[in-house]
């Protein structure tokens, strides 16, 4: 009988230290004091950084949110939900959370179009010459960290690369697969337009000052074709962001496999423990100009902080 009494208490106090365990380890949020529909800043950045503006946004206002599924756009897209916005603010996410690509949200933000953004990169020197134009200059953080990845076709033999031979590849000094182990093929080498993320990361990231060739036949306008390209071209290679390949194209590696670099392959651990060769920053962007006591700069400085790594975590990025 002791024994019994014994043996259920000890499963007792086994339960309840996991409840307490559990409620400790549930982390509650915390946004910024006072925010609102009203004073909530005009928010805008890139593509592969959308959802975790939607996500913020949502958040921060107390707004739930929903995925919604590849029609006319060609990606999966987070979204609010609507009908259960008040009427007022059925139109609030339009004006204040928008997405107008890397480009267009650097333009904005220096024009004063938006308060703040959210890109995969820093300035370009087309975006810097338009702000030293008009006597404006950008305070940009890093928040967060991506894995910048190459893919290939699935019948492609090869599954890694040099970092030296990625930029032969794209300086034009490796043009067939046999180069680097694979079968006798011209690479098909696809690209994307000048101020696009992804661009600008591969010419400051992984080309490291060297030129990249001209490609001009193999541009890719929007980031979702990147994958519809390298599916249906046997020998082709181009670039994308990790988390958008995972979350937003929600194309599997069967599919369209990405390559390791220097045989390190890029995941979550690889990324964490900073050996993959070619690790992107999310960052925060504002004018230098913007004022200390607005709303626009304490999502600036709430976006660095503890409080939003759950956030980051949960949009599928490594906190900075």
């Amino acid at each position: 009988m002791n024994k019994f009494i014994f043996i259920t208490v000890l499963v007792v106090i086994v339960v309840c230290t996991g409840c307490a365990k559990d409620e400790q380890e549930e982390e509650t949020f915390v946004g910024i004091e006072n925010i609102s529909f009203e004073n909530y800043p005009k928010v805008d950045g890139s593509t592969s950084s959308s959802v975790l503006n939607v996500m913020v946004a949502c958040k921060l206002l107390g707004v739930p949110c929903r995925w919604i599924e590849p029609g006319i756009v060609t990606e999966w897209t987070l979204h609010p939900k609507y009908e259960e916005l008040p009427e007022q603010y059925k139109n609030f996410f339009w004006q204040h959370v928008k997405s107008s690509q890397t480009h267009g949200a650097f333009m904005n933000l220096i024009d004063g179009d938006a308060d703040v953004i959210l890109t995969h990169r820093t300035i370009s020197p087309d975006e810097k010459n338009h702000a030293d134009a008009v006597g404006v200059t950008l305070i940009e953080t890093p928040i967060a960290l991506d894995a910048f990845v190459f893919v290939v076709n699935k019948n492609n033999p090869v599954k890694s690369l040099t970092v030296n031979q990625v930029q032969k590849i794209y300086t034009g000094e490796i043009i067939n697969w046999s180069q680097v182990g694979g079968k006798n093929a011209s690479i098909k080498v696809f690209t994307r337009p000048r101020n696009s993320g992804s661009e600008e990361v591969l010419r400051e990231l992984v080309m490291d000052g060297l030129e990249p060739a001209d490609f001009p036949e193999s541009e890719i306008g929007g980031m979702s074709q990147v994958f519809g390209e390298i599916l249906y071209n046997m020998d082709a290679i181009c670039y994308t962001f990790n988390n958008y390949k995972n979350l937003q194209a929600r194309v599997p590696d069967s599919e369209v496999p990405k390559i390791a670099i220097n045989g390190i392959f890029p995941d979550e651990k690889t990324v964490k423990n900073g050996t993959f060769p070619f690790i992107s920053k999310v960052h925060v962007a504002i004018r230098s100009d913007l004022d200390h006591h607005s709303m626009a700069y304490k999502l600036y400085e709430w976006l660095q902080s503890e409080n939003a790594k759950s956030t980051i975590i949960e949009c599928g990025f490594l906190p900075k």
